[in-house]
């Protein structure tokens, strides 16, 4: 029986006498303390990208100079908001969701503690609304923070209070998982977890010790704010701070890379090449990928030569090298697992024969492709420490992240709600065509708007944090007006974008209010992988039987592009100025 409070039917699925329920797509036996759960934090995230997408619009409409929307300093409130609820709220709850399906879900258990998890989303809540107050009443001698808030910088004491609040929600919030995590273990010493439960394990490690990062970076300055203590240190500060300013991206990341293996099994029949490689590319994650950080840091004069080598050698490329190892094991178990199927003919018949009509399936593909060629290759080029100074605090930095957390985690994040949709909620999308369309819409409109952000930055050092830069740079009277046509053409896609993400949202709140309920098995059948899932399972017809030379090309030509944005990245370093001159 639905709850009274729960007038749609959101939360209103059948359970047995034991609380559980077979998913008739994914065969998991699914408890209502966990479903339930998932559903509260999902919801939350989609309304925070729904909030932190209003921001999308002012933002990028003052970039585009042509519009010049709003003043500078209604820019960086609008700026700070947008940052904060895309990059940090939307993102964090997501995430919460999905260490509750990683674990318990797949695990086939309840949820533990389901009143701490609720307490955890309540407090996260409070946090989040306290960050956003505290970011919309700015005013001076305060200045709004957007993400870095660097010391001394004068902030107001409420934000630092809000990212407080919302960092301890976030670790109450994840109690109940490590928990699950503790319970499957002492059960079945035994045996191993799931790839995903693992990958989710591995998520939430990373994921305490950035907010752990982010403690020691807030609260002493919450109290140098409030005046308890009379100085504290900046160098300090920018340390700790990008332990949870660029580790929430690290969380972001190894989430995504869950999911994509969860739902390139479940509605493509992908499977898992080889899970101790797998596994092992997850474990080089733990130790190298919060090492990433330092690229924010390579022109800080606080930091020593020796400190930027080491992070920018041997200990960074151990993530990098983690990163490629996914790159090669998702597109391989796709191609193998849809030739075992039949679905194979020819190079690239596995690709093409895929349900490409299907949101869940084209969001995740997509979310891979760009991630890799857009995110991933360009991450490395920051991440070098003589490449990084043609990429630091210009609008090219601002492209990399706009290429790896939309183009990468919000679009494999808007694949898993589209799944979670049919599976969780058991709604029919209110319209299918509108929901095969919006993949393709968003992710193309993107794609170009983060490559003139990168264009304009890279090829003329258009900075990142004003409002205005083409017709004048604030005090200066250098010029920047030859990025004009650029920018053009990023105002126009940037709101093309930003319309695939209103299609987004019409979707699936559409389809949560409006959508035909899911009656039976028969209503899903069109999100079951050809042949079922149970083909994973059957001993005498490994894997390895088949052959992956699609993959093989496809890792080819990411190379190619991989040498030839390195290459292009250097000789424009050689640019900067004529040796011998």
């Amino acid at each position: 029986m639905a709850h009274k409070l729960d007038v749609l039917g959101l939360f209103d699925n059948e359970y047995r006498d034991d609380g559980f329920r077979t998913c008739s797509v994914t065969g998991l036996e699914i408890h209502r303390s966990v479903e339930n759960l998932v559903k509260l934090f999902g919801l939350t995230a989609v309304v925070a990208l729904l909030y932190g997408g209003i921001f999308a619009i002012t933002v990028a409409m003052t970039r585009w100079e042509v519009i010049g929307l709003l003043d500078p300093g209604d820019f960086y409130t609008h700026l700070s908001l947008h940052a904060w609820n895309l990059l940090i709220f939307w993102m964090v709850f997501m995430e919460i969701a999905i260490l509750y399906v990683g674990g318990p879900m797949v695990l086939g258990r309840r949820l533990p503690f389901t009143s701490v998890a609720k307490a955890g989303w309540l407090v996260m809540v409070a946090g989040a609304l306290l960050v956003n107050y505290a970011i919309w009443t700015t005013e001076a001698p305060n200045e709004a923070p957007l993400l870095t808030a660097y010391v001394p910088m004068p902030i107001s004491p409420l934000f630092y209070a809000g990212a407080i609040v919302f960092i301890l929600g976030t670790v109450v919030a994840a109690l109940p998982f490590f928990a699950t995590m503790w319970y499957e273990k002492r059960e079945n010493p035994r045996k191993t977890l799931p790839l995903v439960s693992f990958a989710a394990f591995v998520t939430g490690i990373i994921a305490v010790e950035a907010l752990v990062g982010g403690l020691f970076a807030f609260v002493p300055t919450l109290l140098w704010r409030l005046e308890y203590i009379q100085w504290w240190d900046a160098a300090w500060y920018r340390q700790m701070y990008w332990i949870i300013g660029h580790g929430t991206q690290q969380i972001n990341l190894v989430a995504m890379i869950a999911v994509w293996y969860f739902l390139t099994h479940v509605v493509a029949g992908a499977e898992v090449v080889s899970e101790k490689v797998s596994r092992t590319a997850f474990i080089l994650y733990l130790f190298f990928i919060n090492l990433g950080a330092a690229h924010h840091l390579l022109s800080d004069p606080a930091v020593s030569t020796g400190w930027r080598l080491w992070n920018t050698s041997y200990a960074f490329y151990g993530a990098t090298f983690a990163s490629l190892i996914h790159a090669f094991a998702i597109p391989a178990g796709i191609e193998a697992g849809r030739r075992k199927r039949g679905k194979g003919g020819g190079l690239f018949g596995w690709l093409t024969s895929a349900p490409w009509r299907d949101p869940v399936f084209s969001s995740t593909i997509f979310s891979i492709i760009l991630f890799g060629f857009l995110g991933g290759i360009t991450g490395v080029m920051m991440g070098q420490l003589q490449l990084n100074m043609t990429w630091h605090n210009t609008f090219a930095t601002v492209g990399h992240f706009h290429a790896t957390v939309v183009l990468g985690t919000t679009v494999a994040f808007m694949g898993l709600i589209f799944f979670v949709i049919r599976t969780m909620f058991m709604r029919q999308y209110v319209s299918e065509r509108l929901a095969s369309i919006q993949p393709f819409f968003y992710s193309a409109a993107m794609g170009v708007a983060v490559l003139m952000m990168m264009y304009v930055g890279i090829l003329y050092g258009v900075p990142r944090r004003t409002a205005e830069v083409v017709e004048n740079i604030p005090g200066t009277e250098f010029s920047l007006s030859a990025a004009a046509p650029l920018f053009a053409v990023f105002g126009i896609f940037a709101l093309l974008a930003i319309a695939g993400g209103i299609l987004f949202v019409l979707v699936a709140v559409g389809s949560l209010v409006f959508g035909d309920r899911v009656e039976s098995a028969d209503d899903n059948a069109d999100l079951v992988a050809d042949g079922g899932l149970g083909m994973a399972q059957d001993p005498d017809d490994p894997v390895h039987a088949y052959e992956m030379r699609g993959t093989f090309v496809l890792c080819l030509v990411f190379l190619g592009a991989f040498v030839i944005t390195y290459l292009l990245n250097w000789y424009l370093l050689t640019q900067l100025w004529s040796i011998g001159a």
